[in-house]
């Protein structure tokens, strides 16, 4: 399989939506809802997506695409995860950290991917060859240990309060006393490129989808970080840069695979 070429097509797909979102940005688009109040999708959304799947076709026939909002066609050993807008919530108020996530796995394994930040245009992609930011080679590294490091997570969600409780609120006390600072910016794909790049040293989230994650799973390992989960099937993930101490993190009790 030509990885390069696969890794191209990502690009191409991801740029070709990428004025759209910048003129949409802070137009305050209409909101819909898909599983309740807290999961928006727009137009943009869709349009994006179309427009992502047309690319992918047009130099991938014999292939599937998983989307978030199209479902899945196609079939074949290559298989692209497509999340148009990783972020909708933050693209539909104006908050600048979303972005457009395009991975290729052929046989299940992730050979190609990009997180694009259309607001920044910063593109980061991967591929078996290495991790770039803008071409440039990025080092996920940074931090060794919770008190210095920066946490990026969502958890608990409103989906982990219901299923765990008081409980979940005790664990986010027990991460935000434990690093040196936690943020909860939203997209999965763009925290974990970020923590690829080295720009922040771990990220964590619950029930993620292979839209959500896969690109930037292979990015964190490309760039020489480590990331637990599965990113072809929705579930738990957390990554870390290089050298990071998870067994002795707050963090270690909810490592995917643990036990």
């Amino acid at each position: 399989m030509d990885v390069t070429g696969l890794l191209d097509t990502a690009a191409e797909a991801a740029r070709a939506v990428g004025p759209r979102l910048r003129k949409a940005f802070r137009s305050r688009p209409q909101v819909t809802t898909k599983r309740d109040f807290h999961d928006p999708v727009t137009e943009h959304d869709r349009a994006a997506e179309e427009t992502i799947r047309a690319v992918i076709t047009a130099r991938w026939p014999d292939s599937a695409i998983v989307g978030e909002e199209g479902g899945e066609t196609g079939s074949g050993d290559l298989r692209w995860y497509v999340d148009p807008i990783d972020g909708t919530a933050n693209f539909a108020a104006g908050l600048p950290f979303f972005c457009v996530s395009i991975a290729a796995a052929v046989r299940g394994e992730l050979v190609a991917g990009i997180v694009y930040d259309p607001v920044r245009e910063d593109e980061f992609t991967a591929s078996s060859d290495g991790a770039w930011c803008n071409g440039t080679p990025i080092r996920s590294s940074g931090a060794a240990r919770d008190r210095e490091a920066m946490l990026l997570s969502s958890y608990p969600t409103p989906l982990d309060l219901e299923a765990e409780g008081e409980e979940a609120l005790r664990r986010y006390g027990r991460l935000v006393g434990s690093f040196a600072a936690v943020r909860r910016p939203g997209s999965a794909a763009l925290k974990l490129a970020h923590v690829a790049a080295g720009w922040s040293d771990v990220a964590y989230g619950t029930r993620a989808h292979p839209w959500d994650v896969a690109a930037g799973a292979l990015l964190v390992r490309q760039a020489g970080g480590v990331y637990l989960g599965d990113p072809l099937a929705r579930g738990a993930y957390l990554a870390h840069v290089g050298g990071f101490d998870l067994e002795g993190s707050a963090l270690a009790e909810v490592r995917p695979g643990r036990g």
